[in-house]
């Protein structure tokens, strides 16, 4: 087994177990020999059914603790560019539910926005912004129909591309009046679930 890694540094090793899809073991060492010689410290990725989605857990074994204490940043790091390409390929429709949220918002149609959100949200989804502070499908859908009948007319329309990072969602957004006419404007922050559901959205308000 040999890494490249972009800076050019090489780390070899070995496989010494593996049980697809649950579990792998090697050996992990650099080609230089420092600050571990090939062989010298061993990495086990185990991978365990969890409600959210998948835990995994990273175990690296060493024999001298300032070479386990130097690789601690370097796994977060590499974890970290891990769950965010799970997340990135798990929302790749993250853009298209959230448009289909704001059209949830400026639908006057029960049905259909009802059948829009039951598409798009967790049963457990939570909403809150400067006006709101409700949890649960039922309350979101009650919440919208409060909409339409106090603010008749007003539609959401997102602007610009949404920025996703680790099953986080930013989108800008206007609200319309039935005229056209600009009602307020802001940003929301959408929170996926491991099905790619919006469990959670916070408004914010441009000042």
């Amino acid at each position: 087994m040999l890494i490249r890694h972009p800076n050019g540094v090489e780390v070899a090793g070995e496989v010494l177990d593996v049980r697809p899809p649950e579990r792998i073991v090697f050996t992990y060492g650099f080609v230089t020999g420092t600050p571990i010689p090939p062989g010298g410290s061993r990495v086990t990725i185990q991978l365990d059914p969890h409600p959210a989605g998948t835990l995994l857990q990273l175990t690296h074994e060493f024999a001298d603790e300032q070479a386990r204490d130097e690789h601690v940043q370097g796994w977060r790091f590499q974890l970290s560019l891990f769950a965010n390409a799970i997340a990135d390929r798990n929302n790749t429709a993250a853009a298209a539910a959230i448009d289909r949220w704001f059209s949830a918002w400026s639908d006057p149609d029960s049905m259909t926005r009802e059948r829009t959100l039951a598409e798009i949200v967790s049963g457990e989804i939570r909403f809150r912004d400067t006006f709101s502070a409700v949890a649960g499908s039922d309350d979101v859908k009650a919440h919208l129909a409060a909409v339409h009948r106090f603010m008749p007319g007003m539609r959401l329309e997102r602007q610009g591309e949404v920025r996703h990072c680790q099953w986080h969602a930013l989108a800008d957004w206007v609200a319309l009046g039935r005229d056209g006419q600009e009602r307020g404007r802001g940003t929301n922050l959408f929170v996926f679930d491991a099905d790619g559901r919006l469990a959670e959205v916070t408004g914010f308000w441009s000042a």
